[in-house]
């Protein structure tokens, strides 16, 4: 019997999150088994810098979670050494305010829904791998509809 190896899977498109058009490769897929919608522009938000949520191998942080920034969640997170709100313009960070979209790593928004200061969570936006790290029953708590344009809320 001949064994056929088989490829290793491909990257994913980092120009959307939605399809792609290259062959063989799927869109990416968000916490409820949809494809990974957009999380935010206004700043770009992703760890491609994309406006998803999307991952990889180089994504060691794993910044799957979109989230929409309140004081209480970034004044945690600065307290646990990960400030959000001071911008670094060497990075290309503007820093964050409440109300802003932003995929944050798994781990640290764990720790803050832990302290009970999580931020909300865009389910349609956050990525399949961060039900890898944070209990599914967590996100879902903490879910929230959020509209593409914020003024809709004002």
């Amino acid at each position: 019997m001949t064994t056929i190896p088989t490829a290793a899977p491909l990257a994913p498109c980092r120009t959307s999150c939605g399809p792609c058009d290259a062959v063989g490769v799927t869109e990416e897929r968000n916490v409820q088994g949809n494809r990974l919608e957009e999380c935010g522009t206004d700043p770009i938000t992703g760890f491609y810098r994309d406006g998803c949520c999307s991952t990889g191998p180089d994504d060691i942080g794993s910044h799957t979670v979109c989230a929409v920034m309140t004081t209480e969640f970034l004044e945690h997170q600065r307290q646990i050494g990960n400030d959000l709100i001071t911008p670094r313009p060497e990075f290309g960070f503007p820093g964050l305010r409440p109300g802003d979209r932003w995929c944050v790593v798994a781990v640290r928004w764990l720790a803050s829904y832990e302290a009970g200061v999580a931020a909300p969570v865009v389910l349609a936006a956050t990525h399949e791998r961060a039900a890898e790290i944070i209990p599914v029953e967590a996100l879902d708590e903490n879910a929230v509809d959020v509209p593409p344009d914020l003024s809709a809320l004002t």
